[in-house]
């Protein structure tokens, strides 16, 4: 099932952005993205990605290779290999990053322990990248009212 959210809904149409589900995968598979990598990507091949599961070991290695294979056609260029966290912090439902916590704070918030393991592991991935000081974010408190934390 694609699951897009709506602070995306400017771009998913197109699929001009790498959405956060592909984002996710991306962390998940150990792959570094580039913008101007998922432009030279056909429609139909950025769909995949959006659609192609990364969930089980098997697959994991599968979405790996069919983005290190686009990677390499459309580039010329290997992909860049990122490190794989063992214990992604979205996928810690007790601790809220402090990334998060400051971010949310910056707008009068303060995110509970209950709120944040109330969410998605894709919404908490969510927040964590758009709460880092090198990503735009705009779409923080888009997301927070999104995922009904305010």
């Amino acid at each position: 099932m694609t699951h897009f959210f709506e602070f995306e809904a400017d771009f998913v149409e197109s699929l001009r952005c790498i959405p956060m589900q592909v984002r996710l995968k991306l962390d998940t598979c150990g792959i570094k993205l580039k913008l101007n990598q998922w432009n030279q990507f056909s429609e139909k091949e950025r769909l995949a990605l959006v659609e192609r599961p990364c969930n089980t070991e098997e697959t994991i290695q599968e979405y790996r290779e069919f983005l290190r294979q686009l990677v390499q056609q459309h580039t010329g260029e290997s992909a860049t290999d990122l490190p794989v966290e063992e214990a992604p912090l979205w996928l810690d439902e007790q601790n809220i990053p402090n990334s998060v916590t400051s971010k949310a704070q910056e707008f009068g918030i303060e995110m509970t322990p209950n709120q944040w393991s109330n969410l998605l592991p894709v919404q908490r991935f969510a927040l964590i990248k758009l709460s880092r000081s090198s990503h735009e974010n705009k779409n923080f408190l888009p997301a927070l009212k999104e995922f009904h934390v305010v």
